[in-house]
């Protein structure tokens, strides 16, 4: 034990021996299955967490593991990634340079992004050696390494690394996340620490006096209730007591104060000053809130060193243990600490520090009306929203409260919350926290920038009638600059795609553009063809959609994704690959989740169903992963059609259950019309024809049918629905939807084939359907194709041209077939056989649940790829997808394979036939 003469890390360890032997047992499993392992040790502090880490990382270390630890600090537990940094920075073999360390911190605002290329730097080591990864005081971790923490031991489940934390206790903590989210993905061992017994204590003590110990002894250790580190230390007061028969001296009460009182009055003041700025300081930090050169402290730091109380690295000090800092810290009067920490963060910024470095400190030394302070708060959350949002909006919060209700300041500073809080999903309190600043009679100016910094929660939040009303009082009332003015008239056009006259909302949009334009406002211009974009796809005019969504990516790359789908409803599959191939090749893409359901739409378009349902599977995921569920009504409504497609009734009802609770949560008319038209498809499989077309009718109160973009290409299935329960008026006003549709689109021939399918539905008109299937032709998207070939046997087969028939219904039960939609498949050969026709090619078998066959042929590649070496990103640029994708997909190969590592998978795969 530094300072004591006693070995800290033999003595820990006394009493331990069976918690050692489960950390053993699983640092040999890791590195023997090629697959990862999650420990947690807890325990009260100073109970020895930290020694039996410390012993658990060293016997790691001689069994080949490359080594990564670090600590987390309870002042510095705001600083995004300040708990994983020394995890990843120190070491033999740092998984990150400094320099990479920082730019990922610092440069890309994606937390997404951020853990997968943690995760990628991790997989990269651990593809040549195990590697563990300790993070000591768990429950002082930042957010965004808890965030990480949450995600990477899943992620890297199949590669053998072995995390390993230490925490205090605590119900529903940091610790108890991350071995929540891990669990069920890999092994994992939690450990919890108790007392020592007094055979293990009086153990500890031989271990340090060196000698026999007598009764006085064991009468003072009785009084460190088993705790490891109390009782060295009481220990250590004793080793530097004289010796003689003398009682324990009075300040040796719990050890620590009595060590402390006996150093020189300069050295407890520096070491009180370095208690404030926390466990881990700089000298020279400690030396200027001393208000002392540096050099005159050197002989206390000399004595701090000396009496254990300090350990010097070289780059900064460190108190041995939380506890000591903590006996420093509480001896300082509250008011004399309120005033220190707030001298520290003005020391901390003129050195040159960031501003988030000295927040700690002005959460702790700051009063009310302290407009330094406030400021402070403001530049450290602009620097952090884009990694950690959450936190961003907490200092906001806690800046508003310190702007006194009578100052104008209030007000700028409320805007920025409102922002924060609604860029970290906490819309409602945005809203509460706006209209309590709205009550306070803001000035005109003033009261309109809240206004429109109120519109992305209120949008967010479905309420399009309330910002409508909002944005249209502010305007009316004047008195706002130009841009505020721009931004107002785009939300309330914004608004308005809501509703049910799109030409006056079209309109509003042009106008608001034009405003936009005119004050040059980027904000503004963003909102004004954002909410075109809206419009002209509600109003199913495709091309204009296009149109708007290109200029708002031009703008905005995080606009995309929007760009994408826009392209995909015009037809324009080429550009779409091309501008996912493009985002795919740029690091940090922004709104992965939206790229994902760009993806997946691209991907269920072409039908290609089985990679559309893993794009949506990733979506969901990201979109859980980061709170900000926007599409995940929507992906499992196509998941429960991609279900029903294949065939699985089960998978498929799920799916709808799922669909139905999200549309709770989110119930805005587009979630609704996509939910029922989905419970009209479910009742229909059901045999409950009546049910969906009541389904089918309950769309169209939520607007047209064709107004829901989604529902578009399913059109013909609300048709055939309505034909069976006989509502032959309700199939002609649906097929009318669909000719207009087409007509609002000439140049799109999915929309020119479907409305000519829908047509010759209705009307039971074989030459209608044969141009629909001529028109098709042109169109990219297979499945609608076989559907419309379907439909054309069918027709054929009721005019009696029986050979014609079984082409039509052959080609229609190949396409579905090979896009892997064997229920469908499977109804269209049913029909050939009832046709008489001998089936040279029967539909294609389903796919067994288990084994190399159950593997999909996008998993099947990654598979062979992940097996020769491949990380998930080399793996992913090979196949132009995202590493989010590769890993749902590895994910559901492990599973149907039943292996847990990389390595079982290379043997299981080098033992498959060469075929």
């Amino acid at each position: 034990m530094a300072g004591s003469g006693g070995s800290l890390s033999r003595s820990g360890l006394r009493g331990r021996e069976a918690e050692l032997e489960e950390i053993q047992a699983l640092i040999n499993s890791v590195a023997r299955t090629g697959s990862g392992g999650l420990a947690l040790i807890q325990g009260e502090p100073g109970i020895g967490k930290t020694t039996l880490l410390a012993e658990a990382v060293a016997r790691a270390r001689a069994a080949g593991f490359s080594v990564g630890v670090g600590k987390a600090d309870e002042l510095h537990h705001i600083v995004p990634l300040s708990s994983l940094a020394a995890c990843v920075l120190h070491g033999d073999q740092p998984l990150l340079s400094g320099d990479a360390f920082a730019d990922l911190a610092r440069n890309h605002d994606q937390r997404i992004w951020l853990v997968e290329r943690l995760a990628e730097a991790i997989e990269a080591r651990a593809g040549s050696v195990p590697v563990l990864i300790g993070l000591d005081d768990v429950q002082w971790a930042d957010p965004l390494s808890r965030f990480a923490l949450q995600q990477l031991p899943s992620r890297l489940r199949t590669s053998p690394v072995l995390w390993m934390l230490t925490g205090r206790r605590e119900p529903a903590g940091p610790a108890e996340e991350v071995v929540a989210a891990a669990t069920g993905d890999l092994p994992t061992l939690a450990v919890s620490l108790g007392p020592l017994s007094g055979a293990a204590i009086g153990q500890l003590a031989g271990d340090t006096l060196g000698a026999v110990v007598d009764e006085r002894v064991r009468d003072l250790l009785d009084g460190a209730g088993g705790n490891p580190f109390l009782a060295v230390e009481m220990l250590a007061g004793l080793r530097t007591a004289e010796v003689s028969d003398e009682l324990v001296p009075s300040g040796l009460v719990v050890g620590v104060r009595g060590r402390l009182r006996s150093l020189q009055p300069g050295t407890l003041r520096f070491l009180q000053m370095g208690a404030v700025l926390g466990r881990r300081f700089g000298f020279h930090d400690a030396a200027a809130l001393c208000g002392q050169a540096a050099a005159a402290l050197i002989a206390a730091l000399e004595e701090a060193v000396c009496a254990g109380l300090l350990d010097d690295d070289g780059d900064h000090l460190v108190f041995r243990h939380d506890l000591l800092r903590q006996a420093v810290y509480v001896d300082i009067p509250p008011s004399a600490r309120k005033a220190l920490h707030r001298e520290a963060a003005r020391r901390l910024v003129a050195a040159g520090h960031r501003p988030i470095d000295a927040v700690p400190h002005i959460l702790r030394g700051s009063l009310p009306g302290d407009e330094e302070a406030v400021a402070l708060l403001q530049r450290a959350a602009d620097d952090v929203l884009p990694v950690t949002p959450g936190l961003a909006a907490d200092l906001m919060t806690r800046a508003l409260e310190l702007v006194p209700s009578a100052r104008p300041l209030r007000f700028t500073v409320g805007e920025q919350t409102i922002l924060c809080l609604t860029r970290a999903g906490r819309n409602r309190e945005a809203l509460s926290a706006g209209d309590r600043l709205l009550a306070d009679r803001p000035p005109l100016e003033a009261f309109s920038r809240l206004q429109a910094a109120l519109g992305g929660a209120l949008w967010n939040m479905d309420l399009a009638g309330e910002l409508r009303r909002r944005a249209e009082t502010a305007l009316a009332m004047g008195g706002s600059a130009p841009e505020i003015c721009a931004r107002l008239a785009a939300l309330r056009a914004l608004a308005l795609s809501r509703d049910h006259d799109l030409v006056a909302a079209r309109e509003a949009g042009e106008t608001a553009l034009r405003a936009a334009t005119a004050s040059g406002d980027r904000e503004a211009h963003v909102l004004a063809l954002s909410g075109l974009g809206e419009i002209a796809l509600n109003a199913g005019e495709n091309a204009v959609a296009l149109e708007r969504f290109a200029a708002l990516s031009a703008i905005d790359s995080a606009f995309l994704p929007e760009e994408i789908v826009a392209r995909l409803h015009v037809d324009d599959f080429e550009s779409s690959e091309r501008l996912l191939l493009q985002a795919a090749d740029k690091d940090g893409a922004m709104r992965q989740a939206m790229m994902l359901w760009a993806q997946g739409q691209h991907d269920l378009g072409l039908g290609r169903l089985d990679d559309a349902d893993a794009d949506f599977v990733t979506m969901e995921r990201l979109e859980d992963e980061v709170q900000v569920p926007v599409q995940q009504v929507n992906g499992r409504v196509i998941r429960s059609r991609i279900a029903l497609l294949r065939g699985d009734r089960e998978v498929a009802r799920e799916h709808l259950v799922a669909a139905q609770e999200g549309l709770a949560v989110k119930p805005n008319p587009g979630n609704t019309a996509a939910v029922r038209f989905l419970e009209a498809v479910h009742a229909e499989a059901d045999g409950d024809i009546d049910l969906a077309v009541d389904k089918i009718r309950e769309v169209q109160k939520e607007g047209f049918f064709m107004r829901w973009r989604l529902l578009r290409d399913w059109v013909d299935f609300a048709i055939r629905m309505s034909l069976r329960g006989a509502e032959h008026e309700l199939a002609e006003d649906l097929a009318a939807q669909a000719e207009a549709h087409a007509e609002r689109n000439p140049a799109v021939p999915t929309a020119a084939g479907i409305a000519a399918q829908a047509l010759g539905l209705v009307k039971n008109d074989l030459a209608m359907l044969e141009h629909s299937v001529e028109l098709l032709k042109a169109s990219p998207r297979p499945l609608v194709r076989a559907a419309a070939y379907a439909d054309l046997g069918q027709a054929l087969l009721a005019a009696g041209r029986q050979g014609q028939a079984v082409t039509a219904l052959a080609h229609a039960r190949g396409t579905f077939a090979e896009s892997g939609a064997h229920a469908a498949a499977a109804r269209v050969q049913r029909a050939l056989e009832g046709a008489g026709a001998s089936s040279r090619r029967a539909a294609a078998m389903q796919r067994p649940v288990q084994g190399w066959g159950a593997l999909t042929a996008s998993e099947k590649k990654i598979a062979h790829l992940i097996a020769q070496g491949h990380t998930n990103r080399s793996a992913a640029d090979l196949l132009v997808v995202s590493p989010h994708t590769v890993n749902t997909h590895l994910t559901s190969v492990f599973r149907k394979l039943l292996i847990n590592s990389r390595v079982q998978l290379a043997n299981l795969v080098t033992s498959l036939p060469e075929s």
